[in-house]
């Protein structure tokens, strides 16, 4: 086979690729199809168990075999993304209306995960029956080949409410993302019988039926005001909170609680757990420090988490810290993103019921079009049928005297009697100008003698009278837009009438919250870290009764005050920084928290350079040198911020830092690996900024490093150690920085 090499620019060729690659994600994947409100994998698993019979009233089926049969015949991406999406259909708390009825451990509101597929079982709901896959036998719908040709599966579903609305949508594609919230089933259908009673409805009018969204973990919506912006653009922030109640202690002996008894739709799964961790951190650091035990009593009645508040506690104010400081009042973006006619369009509330409505015509269209041609057929057997019985007798001497069927409906459709033995000249007469259709012949061929009896034959002129009525009806709906809509306005009728639920969701406008944190008392406190890189701060006076104990235990011992921070200088040219609060106070034998858990430092990658506490290092210089005798001065408030961590200094290539030291003292010697060194005064060395690489401090010879550094006042006597020798820094020579370095 020959080769063709097709020469092209490399850049648009990939920039091509991924357009494609994109769109798959997009269409394919990740966006839900406007008209039936579901993904590819969604509509397949539900398609799937339709086809494996697994009705409300059958037994459940496991979920592996479920999963089997849609990734062999019609979604072959992994079967971990298609039990997901069966898990998510079955949980009502993630849709307004589930479609799949779960058997097992299919998961918690808690974010505990479903159970191995091989252990769950499931089947379809009655409502997915009769709202999602009816009518699929009747031409309803498009059906495409799938992925390998071998089977045939719906282009959509036959849906007959707008599911977009109903049970939203999340979904992560290449540059753009969808994001619906849930709605009320009732709520959602009355908006459509406004819509079809008035094309021109507003948005404005269309909220009076749909109020807002109705998330199924309830809480409250507190930007109502802003819903109409939202639904008009198809962009938006919904606020949400959580629904809580103040219990006041009813006997002396007994505390205040707050009672959650509803969570904001976005704290379903660990986000409860990181809620509960986030109310311990403030207790912890005394932001919200009334509330004395947290607990979560929640189950499979609903959520119940109980905060405990200390006596005389203000529980509006501590309510008021938990909306404002954690995930009990959250935001959820809205983006409603949905595939329209094969491309990604955001969608207006009412964009979103107008495709519907244009869906659900057509769905009409196609099932009462495909119901009249078949009454249509049933009604020319009929009227043939009726016309044999009246000659019953000819056709069965027709029967009996024809040698083969063929000839037999030969004579029966076109009056041909040759071949044809009759009793009488007469017969053979009246034979001959016998017309049956060729439907109508082969209905009488098979016409069982059982239906001569009186009573059947009365039967089938009841059949035919019902099968006129059907024809006229259907007509009637197909003919007219109007009898369309009503038919499509009863449907939703009988829908609501049967599935619909109450409200879940307030939608109300309420006051942001308002929360003033209790100032922090400030007091002198001892921050203490031992050998293994535990943290934690003493009192003042506990430490000062235990002073010796503790500075035998430790490694790093500084004063500081509880409202300051602690920097932490690294080898890695980074600075981290720990607020003293967020450090456990703890009692002389509590063991404290490796300081890793509150900080950025990674004690088993980074080596410590300095450790001081803030106050210790205002106003201050700090005095940076690397091996390669790169020094600077660089003023302490270029390492003020409100990052945990920053860069420190910048490092020339192959470089690395050596030392970093507060600025004390009038001079500074630099020590080389070589034991030689450079005096010169302080002053020299250059007060820069963080961001840069330094000067020289001296002029290293071939193969020397920078050993030391030693700051020091020339009115005191500073005998230090370099090498085996004692040395007075005092009596070295003085000499200018970037000099020629000597020999002790």
């Amino acid at each position: 086979m020959a080769e063709t090499i097709i020469s092209t620019e490399y850049s648009s060729e990939m920039q091509q690729a991924y357009i494609n690659y994109s769109m798959s994600v997009i269409t394919s994947r990740a966006v839900p199809d406007v008209r039936d409100g579901l993904k590819p994998v969604q509509r397949r698993v539900l398609y799937a168990m339709n086809e494996l019979g697994l009705n409300a009233d059958k037994p459940h089926r496991k979920s592996a075999r479920i999963v089997g049969d849609t990734m062999g015949k019609y979604h072959p991406h992994g079967d971990s993304s298609i039990y997901e999406s069966l898990v998510v259909l079955s949980q009502d708390f993630k849709k307004g209306m589930a479609l799949v009825d779960g058997h097992g451990n299919f998961g918690s509101i808690e974010g505990d995960g479903a159970a191995a597929m091989r252990y769950t079982e499931a089947r379809l709901k009655k409502f997915t029956q009769e709202v999602y896959l009816a009518d699929l036998d009747k031409n309803v719908v498009d059906f495409v080949s799938n992925f390998d040709e071998t089977e045939k599966e719906p282009e959509v579903l036959p849906v007959r409410i707008p599911n977009l609305l109903v049970n939203g949508a999340e979904g992560i594609a290449v540059g753009m993302t969808t994001s619906i919230p849930t709605h009320n089933l009732i709520e959602v259908i009355e908006g459509m019988e406004l819509l079809i009673q008035n094309p021109d409805v507003t948005t404005e009018e269309l909220m009076t039926c749909i109020k807002g969204p109705d998330f199924p973990t309830g809480g409250i919506v507190t930007n109502q005001s802003e819903l109409k912006a939202i639904y008009e653009t198809g962009k938006g922030k919904i606020k949400l909170r959580g629904k809580a109640v103040i219990e006041k202690a009813e006997k002396k002996s007994e505390k205040d609680r707050i009672v959650i008894t509803e969570i904001p739709y976005t704290m379903i799964g660990a986000n409860i757990g990181k809620f509960l961790s986030d109310v311990a951190t403030l207790v912890e650091t005394k932001k919200i420090p009334d509330i004395t035990d947290i607990s979560n009593q929640s189950s499979k009645e609903g959520i119940k988490i109980v905060l405990e508040l200390r006596k005389g506690a203000d529980a509006n104010k501590v309510l008021q810290g938990l909306y404002k400081k954690t995930k009990l009042e959250d935001t959820f973006g809205v983006n409603m993103l949905a595939i329209v006619n094969g491309k990604p369009e955001v969608l207006s509330l009412k964009k979103i019921l107008e495709h519907n409505l244009a869906f659900q015509v057509e769905l009409n269209t196609r099932k009462y079009t495909s119901l009249l041609e078949k009454e249509i057929g049933k009604k020319e057997i009929q009227e043939g049928l009726m016309k044999a019985v009246d000659i019953i007798d000819l056709i069965i001497e027709l029967i009996r005297g024809s040698k083969t069927l063929k000839v037999a409906k030969e004579c029966l459709i076109t009056g041909n009697v040759e071949g044809i033995n009759f009793k009488t000249e007469e017969s053979r007469k009246q034979a001959s100008k016998l017309c049956f259709t060729e439907r109508q012949a082969t209905a009488i061929l098979e016409l069982r003698l059982s239906k001569l009896i009186g009573l059947e034959i009365l039967a089938l002129q009841k059949e035919y009278e019902d099968t006129l009525k059907k024809i006229k009806k259907y007509e009637k709906i197909l003919g007219s837009r109007k009898v369309m809509l009503q038919t499509i306005t009863d449907d939703l009728i009988y829908i609501k009438k049967s599935y619909g639920l109450e409200r879940r969701t307030t939608v109300d406008n309420v006051a942001e919250a308002v929360f003033e944190e209790t100032p922090i008392v400030e007091q002198d406190v001892v921050f203490v870290m031992n050998r293994f890189g535990y943290v934690k701060t003493l009192e003042k006076s506990l430490f000062e009764k235990n002073e010796e104990a503790v500075r035998q235990e430790s490694k790093i011992v500084l004063f500081c005050k509880n409202t300051s921070r602690i920097y932490i200088f690294t080898k890695n040219a980074t600075v981290h920084q720990i607020k003293v609060i967020d450090i456990p106070l703890c009692k002389m034998k509590d063991k404290g928290i490796p300081i890793d858990n509150i900080s950025n430092f990674d004690s088993s990658k980074e080596d410590m350079l300095l450790i001081e506490a803030g106050e210790q290092l205002h106003n201050k210089k700090l005095l940076f040198a690397t091996k390669k005798a790169m020094i600077k001065q660089v003023p302490m408030e270029e390492f003020l911020s409100n990052k945990k961590t920053i860069v420190s200094t910048k490092l020339a290539e192959d470089d690395e830092l050596l030392k970093i030291e507060v600025v004390t003292g009038d001079q500074v010697v630099l020590v080389t690996e070589q034991k030689k060194y450079l005096k010169f005064l302080i002053d020299n060395i250059s007060t820069m900024k963080k961001v840069s690489v330094g000067v020289r401090g001296c002029k290293l010879e071939d193969g020397d490093l920078l050993k030391d550094v030693i700051l020091f006042h020339s009115e005191e006597k500073t005998i230090v150690k370099i090498g085996n020798k004692k040395v007075d820094v005092n009596e070295l020579k003085l000499k200018k920085r970037d000099g020629k370095i000597e020999s002790l």
